[in-house]
């Protein structure tokens, strides 16, 4: 009896409590705007947040990648520094709903899309969630083999007794397992608190990547490594090649450009993350110059482009300095990944059931199936057209932050009705719940660009020149799909939707703690009142 009633539905159900806008079981407490005593992260937080996760392995990689595609360091160094100064606007842009609405992406974005049609973005972002947390754990697990390799050499020798079918070997499968179970306990901590580690990857992190660049400029004097590199593509060729590795730039934080204000909405105030415009581009461009400088060096050492660092590590003789720089690789991963991934899809999870799942219960689902149904290493080892997709997903990223973006700013101009964005049938319903104007703007966007996302996947199919427009897929649809919903809005307005003046969470709480206080009887007040005389007179006793 007791195992059937472990099995019930009602027995996973959420506890309601008194603060949920649930009213019709659409919500629970991590989806709520967040309360005032949960709005904790400061100017501090949120610059330790990005610069902990300007260095993590996707920020290398990219930057190095740029060399191995033909680019000078010269010429791929502003390429950075325009595409992290163009999502750092973006970032403060969605950021600023959030810390202004408190509320998280999966329920502020019903206000643009729809109240049904959000559940779009939500699903598609879910998925792309559990597939780059099962990579970026398998990343994290090459760290762990690095950092067992320094510490015990012979790893490198253990025998293999996993076929050559299951593309890992018994050292990888093993090192997955630690690195899955070091990260698990971090899911457990709440978002609010959460602010903490990325404070002690934003101390530890730089101190590795300085070591580093000291170790390359050592080894390798700039005027013989990275000054002596020069661009291998020219003419029509070269515009195009800069113009996707900007794009990839944009790409790498297209998803955390959406989902910025799950961070956000905890923020003490609006002004808190005002600083991102200015952190974003130092860090990122600072961190993508050491890994420039860093792979310039070991090209000369190596004699190849080893854009990954995990195998410039893996050719260190010094074995306490590959465990070091290892862990901090690892550690780095981790925050990447609860942010970027655990905790988006968490937050996603809330609104696809919200009477079960909550953050925590989203992130160990997201740990479960990212981490071990979708098997990673089979991904990377066999689908080279499947991560193409996943990568050339920034075509739907693109759309999403545009119509964000435009629908508070230059449609509504600040101005929602909070409350309604939990109600199915309230004034963000627009035509059975989806937005048509978003609709057609996504179209508008998606069309165009789908064919080149087709030819990533297999080359074979050949599309000409559209595979240009692919090339800059998240610039293309930010822009487009901004001007068409804005036009859309414009010539055929959804007045229902418009309301005078924000209409925020808080105000509706003051509001039913007035009424609360109005419904009392006159003998509730009274006795409240000798309540308090009461402890006057104590006091003055006392006193």
């Amino acid at each position: 009896m007791v195992l059937v009633d472990f099995f019930k539905p009602s027995k996973w159900a959420l506890d309601r409590e008194e603060t949920t806008f649930a009213s019709h079981g659409w919500s629970n407490k991590d989806m709520d705007p967040v309360p005032p005593r949960l709005r904790t992260w400061t100017t501090w937080n949120y610059i330790s947040y990005w610069v902990s996760d300007a260095t993590n392995l996707a920020v290398w990689e990219l930057a190095s990648s740029m060399l191995a595609i033909g680019l000078s360091w010269r010429q791929a160094m502003p390429c950075i520094a325009a595409a992290y100064a163009i999502i750092s606007v973006v970032m403060v842009l969605t950021g600023t709903i959030g810390a202004r609405l408190h509320v998280a992406f999966p329920v502020l974005n019903r206000s643009s899309f729809g109240f049904w049609f959000s559940y779009f973005t939500v699903f598609s972002r879910v998925l792309l969630s559990m597939f780059w947390f099962g990579i970026q754990t398998y990343n994290g697990s090459q760290c762990v083999y690095q950092m067992l390799k320094a510490i015990w050499p012979s790893i490198a020798k253990m025998p293999n007794h996993l076929p050559v079918s299951a593309n890992i070997t018994s050292s990888g499968l093993m090192c997955y397992f630690l690195y899955w179970l070091i990260q698990f306990p971090f899911l457990f901590v709440t978002p609010h608190k959460i602010r903490w580690l990325f404070f002690a990857k934003g101390v530890l992190t730089p101190i590795a990547w300085l070591a580093m660049i000291i170790w390359a400029f050592v080894k390798v004097p700039a005027s013989q490594g990275l000054f002596s590199q020069h661009a291998t593509i020219e003419g029509n060729y070269f515009s195009w090649a800069w113009l996707s590795a900007m794009n990839s730039a944009l790409g790498i934080y297209a998803s955390l450009s959406v989902n910025i204000p799950d961070f956000t909405r905890y923020a003490k105030n609006e002004r808190a993350q005002y600083i991102q415009p200015f952190i974003i581009p130092i860090a990122f461009t600072l961190c993508s110059f050491v890994g420039i400088a860093v792979t310039s060096a070991g090209i000369q050492l190596y004699g190849e482009v080893l854009w990954d660092p995990l195998l410039l590590i893996d050719r260190w003789d010094n074995r306490a300095a590959a465990f070091f720089a290892s862990f901090v690789f690892a550690l780095t991963t981790i925050g990447t990944n609860i942010s970027a991934n655990s905790l988006g899809a968490g937050n996603d999870m809330t609104v696809l059931c919200p009477k079960y799942i909550d953050i925590r219960r989203g992130q160990i689902l997201c740990a479960i199936i990212g981490g071990w149904a979708l098997c990673p290493w089979e991904i990377l080892a066999n689908a080279t057209g499947f991560l193409s997709f996943m990568d050339g997903y920034t075509i739907f990223l693109g759309p999403f932050a545009g119509i964000m973006v435009t629908d508070f700013y230059l449609v509504h101009k600040g101005c929602v009705d909070v409350p309604a964005m939990y109600d199915p049938s309230g004034r963000y319903r627009y035509a059975g719940g989806f937005n048509w104007r978003a609709v057609l703007a996504m179209i508008v966007t998606v069309g165009p660009t789908f064919p080149g996302l087709i030819n990533s996947i297999d080359p074979a199919i050949k599309i000409g020149y559209a595979t240009r427009l692919f090339d800059i897929a998240w610039m293309y649809g930010f822009v487009v799909a901004s001007l068409v919903y804005y036009g859309a809005s414009y010539l055929f307005p959804a007045r229902d939707t418009y309301v005078d003046g924000l209409i925020s969470a808080d105000d509706v709480m003051s509001i039913d703690k007035q009424c609360e206080k109005d419904r009392k009887s006159p003998t509730e007040t009274m006795q409240s009142e000798d309540k308090k005389s009461i402890n006057v007179e104590t006091t003055e006793v006392q006193v």
